[in-house]
């Protein structure tokens, strides 16, 4: 497997962890003790506490972004497109993602905090539309 190859299963390994470790303990833990039933979640309703609310952001963040790295991993693939700068783009895309959820998830929203995530966002996006480029001009 190439390396953009092994950036997308921890991706989806970030993505699940992400839901587990912060949205499934929340929610469990409050159903296990008693303080809240299995079916009081709402997902139209803004409910939980701030960290909840920035975690589940955090989530969705990862769930919106997964299959856009995917299709330029799948069409990377399709290619036969591999090297270095590929491989460098990946390693500096998932870092950019584990770094912007982190920050989502530990630090209550703020103008800085706001902008460091939006910083590592945008890295993100530097790094997949950079690897899409490349790709298809390989592809051509």
């Amino acid at each position: 497997m190439t390396l953009p190859v092994w950036i997308l299963l921890a991706f989806a390994g970030w993505t699940l962890l992400t839901l587990l470790a912060t949205i499934g303990i929340y929610r469990w833990s409050r159903i296990l003790t008693g303080r809240a039933a299995i079916s009081a979640w709402d997902p139209t309703e803004s409910q939980g506490s701030d960290w909840y609310r920035r975690a589940m952001r955090a989530h969705m963040n990862c769930v919106e972004n997964l299959p856009v790295y995917g299709a330029i991993v799948v069409a990377m693939m399709a290619s036969d497109a591999a090297g270095p700068l590929l491989d460098g783009l990946a390693v500096a895309f998932i870092v950019a993602r584990v770094c912007q959820t982190v920050v989502h998830v530990a630090t209550r929203t703020t103008d800085l905090t706001a902008a460091i995530r939006f910083g590592f966002f945008f890295a993100q996006i530097v790094c997949m539309t950079a690897m899409g480029v490349i790709v298809a001009a390989r592809a051509l």
